[in-house]
């Protein structure tokens, strides 16, 4: 078992964390976990989070400090943070593969977590919360893991590019910026034109959104990935998935660092806290 993180990271008083290895499609894959409460104590809840980086970067310090925030808020849950395959490596599947890969070894490994294995979140900012709705997607079309959750915050969910929110970026010229940035990450992520299409490249597309787990989706006022989020969580709705949908107030994006912060300071974590206390009180998936 691997030694616990140096400070800065155990500076967190109550709160545990380590870097580990878990098993991607192809290869070991850097993690970190994260738990709140007293040592040696098996948590029920396990959220599995990927980072954002727009599919092209990005690494495990990117939202260390919302993890941290949320591992402390969240007794009763583990985070599990893992990379993944950058597109600047291998384009997609490979992001998609390595994050359910990580579910399913996250299952088989729930005694080196400190996991019960009752419960499993999956979650994301941006690119990640793209892998994490694929693998809701994925399990459920593989037989598992079973899914409790999905938290999807700012999700990255249309290369196509084509909503509102998205569309408005170059009037914007704080944002204009944004917009070449997010179709550069695509290009990289899916040099195939074709699978801009497919639903595990883009959830959004897909037409078969039923009997997946419950949803929560956050974007931000002034997130040009609000309308995405928006119109996915209304597709869910009208597939009988129950869903939640918050629209934040407005926070400054300019890079990856500033969504993750922005996840921190516009009360994600309180929305956060409710939905999975909302899962504590249902029935466990089978």
């Amino acid at each position: 078992m691997s030694s616990p993180v140096e400070s800065p990271l155990n500076a967190w008083p109550q709160l545990k964390i380590r870097d580990l290895e878990v098993a991607g499609a192809e290869g070991p894959l850097a993690a970190r976990l994260y738990a709140g409460g007293e040592a040696g104590t098996k948590k029920d809840g396990l959220i599995v989070f990927f980072h954002s980086g727009g599919f092209v970067g990005g690494d495990l310090d990117e939202a260390d400090s919302f993890l941290r925030h949320l591992a402390s808020c969240s007794m009763e849950q583990l985070v599990l943070a893992s990379r993944y395959t950058l597109a600047t490596e291998r384009p997609f599947p490979a992001a998609v593969e390595d994050a359910h890969a990580v579910l399913l070894w996250a299952k088989k490994h729930k005694a080196k977590l400190g996991w019960t294995g009752k419960r499993m979140v999956v979650a994301g900012i941006e690119a990640g919360a793209n892998l994490a709705a694929v693998c809701a997607l994925m399990a459920r079309d593989r037989g598992g893991p079973a899914l409790a959750g999905q938290i999807l915050i700012m999700p990255m969910l249309d290369p196509g590019l084509t909503t509102c929110s998205m569309r408005e970026i170059p009037q914007d010229k704080s944002l204009a910026a944004m917009a070449d940035t997010c179709a550069a990450a695509y290009r990289g992520y899916l040099p195939n034109a074709a699978d801009r299409t497919h639903p595990y490249a883009s959830p959004l597309q897909s037409s078969r959104l039923k009997n997946l787990p419950p949803a929560l989706i956050l974007s931000a006022e002034d997130d040009p990935l609000r309308d995405e989020a928006e119109q996915y969580g209304a597709k869910l709705t009208t597939c009988g998935v129950t869903t939640t949908v918050k629209r934040m107030a407005p926070a400054q994006m300019q890079d990856a660092a500033d969504r993750n912060d922005c996840a921190c300071k516009a009360a994600a974590l309180q929305e956060i806290g409710s939905f999975l206390m909302g899962l504590d009180v249902s029935p466990s998936p089978s």
